[in-house]
């Protein structure tokens, strides 16, 4: 019986079928290792903060800011979330102020900076466009070019993690 492939269910079936092939020869983890050999050194909230206040200054100057970064242990792929964009509304004085959070699960703490950049680009963009429509995902492509082949590696490491219950880089 073959795995199922359910990050990769949006994928063409010969795209699944090259997964499938990885997995029946037991390779798929050896080729995530070879593509990513190390894993990020950004291994708090603080670090996280920066890392993304970086990104949000080269990219998103003038968007709102960004109030708090952190790694969530709440977080659980089961929901089909790697991170979460919240923004949270306030009235003040007489203006109506909004504080955006940004939080990553705290599963890739222990990843390929790509995979960290992925969903730190992702969340960011969430700030300027709300809905996955083409405005967010050329915004996405734009803050990192690569952004559609790294989310395709994180769901095959998602996919690696579900059938070996064990992080590659840890």
């Amino acid at each position: 019986m073959q795995p199922s492939l359910k990050y990769l269910s949006a994928y063409s079936e010969q795209t699944q079928s090259q997964v499938q092939q990885l997995i029946a020869q037991d390779k798929l983890g050896e080729v995530l290792l070879k593509r990513y050999p190390n894993a990020h050194d950004v291994r708090n909230d603080k670090a996280l903060y920066l890392y993304v206040q970086d990104l949000k200054t080269e990219f998103l100057r003038n968007a709102e800011p960004i109030n708090k970064v952190a790694f969530d242990s709440k977080i659980h792929v089961i929901q089909h979330a790697l991170g979460l964009h919240t923004s949270i509304s306030r009235v003040q004085g007489g203006k109506l102020k909004a504080k955006h959070e940004i939080r990553v699960a705290t599963m890739f703490k222990e990843v390929p900076l790509e995979f960290l950049r992925m969903i730190a680009v992702h969340e960011l963009a969430h700030v300027k466009e709300k809905q996955h429509d083409k405005a967010f995902y050329k915004l996405c492509t734009y803050m990192e070019p690569q952004y559609h082949q790294y989310e395709f590696d994180v769901r095959l490491y998602l996919t690696q993690l579900d059938l070996s219950g064990q992080p590659l880089w840890s």
